[in-house]
Parts: structure tokens; C-alpha cells; sequence
């Protein structure tokens, strides 16, 4: 079994020489307990949460026997590349060989110390899945994509004319729509115009709009 962690698409990598002696992953499930009137309480099983992991182990100051590599660096120069890291605002992919474990991860936390006197410096880290979130600029109507709305529709609205020559075919009502935008003002027309009966037009008949 072998701890790899790299950063920038495989650009840095550290494998970790000495195993932790254990590791604890955890993958929560986002459901939710409601209660329900004659159901009582019930349980809405929701989408399978971000796993965490801890590893705990030391960066050794001298060979081991049990080392499984000797050309290592010295402890602190793995602290300062892990919160190089860290500080990056960027993921980690962490690879534990043997075990389904690959994923992209955040760091949470690092806290190391020294505790035998021996140089080496022991560690904790702290560690959270990261999910890449892909966007795009087409027009759709899922949440994870840019949605396009488009502009309501102007109506034009027709200013009157001033007078208008009676036409072969025109109506009053036609003559209103087409000068006033609403066929309703042949009234005001005909009033305007002093006609009292609106079927009697003649053609080339001049109207005061």
C-alpha cells in the first residue's frame, strides 16, 4: 500500500515514506427527517454527501527500517510543501494504492508537531472531496447551466394623423385602426367629423383625425 498526493495535474507529487498505521474515511448521505401528520417521522433519503478522510503518520528525520524509500527530504520540507498546497486555494488528488481511493480533495486542516526528540515531525491532515463544477454559456433551462430569457415583445402603437382620405373599401372602424391603432375611436371620429351614420362614407371624403 502506497499514499501518493499531487497537485497541479501530477506537476508536484509526494509519496508519503512511512504508511499511517490507519486511515478513516467518511461519506455522509444528505437525507433529511421530517415528521408527517398520522405518519409520524419519516426519513427523505437525499444525494450521497462529500467524503473526508484523516491520515496521520510522520515525515521521519533519519532511515528506518521500515522506511519505504530512502531518498526522502527532511520532515519540514513536506510541512512546507503541503501548505504551499494548502494556501493554493487549489485541490489535491490523494491515492491510496490498493483501495478505491482516488480522489480530488481540499485541505482542511494540517497540524504536525515533534514529540520524542528524534527530528521527526508528526502530522494530521485533514481532508475533503472537491467536486469540479463545469459551466456553460448555452441556452438551456438546467440549474448548472447559464439560462438565456428573451425580451418581451414591444407593441407599437400608431400616432394619428392629422386628416385621412377616404379610400374604396374603408369603414370607419377601419379607418380608426389603421390611423389610431384601435378601431374603437371611430366613434370619436365620427363625432369629430360630425357623421351620424358611419356606413356612409364617400370615397376621396376628407377626415379630421
Amino acid at each position: 500500500m502506497d499514499y501518493y498526493l499531487s497537485f497541479n495535474n501530477n506537476e508536484e507529487r509526494l509519496r508519503l515514506p512511512v504508511i499511517p498505521s490507519s486511515f478513516e474515511v467518511s461519506i455522509p448521505h444528505q437525507n433529511t427527517t421530517v415528521n408527517i401528520n398520522q405518519l409520524g417521522e419519516i426519513n427523505l433519503i437525499g444525494k450521497t454527501g462529500l467524503m473526508s478522510m484523516t491520515i496521520e503518520s510522520f515525515f521521519p528525520n533519519q532511515d528506518y527500517s521500515f522506511c519505504l524509500y530512502r531518498d526522502f527530504q527532511k520532515p519540514y520540507e513536506y510541512i512546507k510543501q503541503l501548505l504551499k498546497w494548502k494556501d493554493s486555494g487549489r485541490p489535491i488528488r490523494v491515492i491510496v494504492t490498493g483501495t478505491p481511493i482516488n480522489y480530488a480533495m481540499a485541505i482542511g486542516s494540517l497540524t504536525y508537531s515533534e514529540v520524542d526528540g528524534t527530528g521527526d515531525v508528526y502530522f494530521s491532515l485533514e481532508l475533503k472531496e472537491y467536486k469540479f463544477i463545469t459551466t456553460t454559456g448555452q441556452t438551456t433551462t438546467t440549474k448548472s447551466k447559464t439560462t438565456l430569457t428573451t425580451p418581451p415583445t414591444i407593441r407599437e402603437v400608431k400616432s394619428p394623423s392629422n386628416s385621412y382620405s377616404v379610400r374604396k373599401g374603408d369603414t370607419l372602424w377601419l379607418i380608426a385602426k389603421k390611423v389610431t391603432g384601435d378601431g374603437s375611436n371611430y366613434i370619436a371620429i365620427a363625432q369629430k367629423n360630425g357623421i351620424t351614420d358611419p356606413s356612409k362614407l364617400s370615397v376621396g371624403q376628407r377626415l379630421v383625425i
